[in-house]
């Protein structure tokens, strides 16, 4: 049955003929009969089967479960202001795999030429605006810092910040830091990780975009040099706990504080973290360190996670 709008009634403004073709709809002209040329298409499939809307020639892309929601990349004059003067001498520009934020299998970066030094190297992943980083690329002037992030106007924030401290020894990835691991770092190269306040994605059907899971925690343990620290903090409780299940689970690893660590000295407290805070939510941090892969026997010993809604132990 095909549904004709009598030449009376005035359609919405904003029903578009292709809008109301594809619904189903003949729309009238203005002699009162069916728009002329238009085809009379049925009402159900609301789209016909042969319509298209990807070309050809253009294959179909495999989305990847990510632990990150883009948004907007739209700047704000002083960002704007950064990135040109700035990203020349702070933005790591690395090739680009099928998405955006992706790196190209076959990208590689020359760390001690990039920086003009052999260092320690120290990564943080998705570093925001840049507060925690810039904290420990001051507090370790003999490390080499590197800040992972996928929203630029973040990392644009950063190029400011390290600029107006006159931190020199940083440098920013405008790219998933899951894929930077993997392809730009070294195994047994860092001194130290840093995920701090990672997206917890509360609700049970999001759970698998989370970033902490057993394939990225034996990621991270093969980048860590031994006796290497990782250091995480997040203010969602049921986020902690699972953290600390995965990563106690991992041979790689061991908490070094056989439970919730105190606050680490060199994180400094954020925005994000005090809205937390003045929420009435608790921070939770962990420290865990890169052990050989079959774990000393002194090494081992850990201490049952807490009941959920258990405070924590400092």
């Amino acid at each position: 049955m095909v549904r004709t709008f009598p030449p009376e009634i005035a359609l919405p403004t904003w029903v578009t003929p292709s809008l109301a073709t594809r619904a189903g709809s003949v729309l009238p002209h203005r002699g009162g009969g069916p728009l002329s040329g238009a085809p009379r298409v049925a009402a159900s499939p609301r789209y016909p089967p042969q319509v298209s809307f990807r070309p050809a020639d253009r294959p179909r892309v495999h989305r990847e479960v990510v632990s990150y929601v883009r948004r907007s990349a739209r700047m704000n004059p002083s960002q704007e202001r950064a990135w040109r003067g700035q990203s020349g001498r702070l933005l790591v520009d690395v090739p680009h795999g099928e998405r955006s934020t992706s790196i190209s299998p076959d990208a590689t970066v020359d760390w001690a030429t990039e920086f003009g030094r052999d260092a320690p190297l120290m990564v943080e992943i998705g570093s925001g605006r840049g507060e925690a980083l810039a904290a420990v690329a001051e507090a370790h002037p003999d490390a080499n810092v590197i800040g992972f992030e996928v929203f630029q106007p973040a990392v644009a924030s950063t190029m400011s910040l390290l600029t107006r401290e006159g931190i020199t020894n940083a440098r920013l990835v405008l790219a998933d830091g899951v894929e930077g691991l993997r392809r730009l770092v070294a195994p047994g190269s860092l001194s130290q990780l840093a995920v701090f306040f990672p997206d917890p994605w509360h609700k049970a059907r999001h759970h698998k975009r989370r970033l902490i899971d057993p394939t990225f925690a034996a990621l991270a343990a093969s980048r860590l040099a031994l006796g290497a620290h990782w250091r995480l903090a997040t203010d969602w409780e049921e986020y902690a706990l699972a953290m600390r299940e995965v990563l106690d689970a991992e041979p790689g690893l061991v908490n070094a504080e056989d439970g919730w660590a105190p606050r680490y000295v060199d994180r400094p407290l954020t925005k994000y973290e005090a809205r937390g805070l003045a929420a009435g939510r608790t921070i939770y941090d962990l420290d865990y360190v890169r052990a050989p892969a079959e774990p000393l026997p002194d090494l081992v010993h850990r201490t049952p996670l807490p009941e959920p809604h258990g405070e924590p132990a400092w």
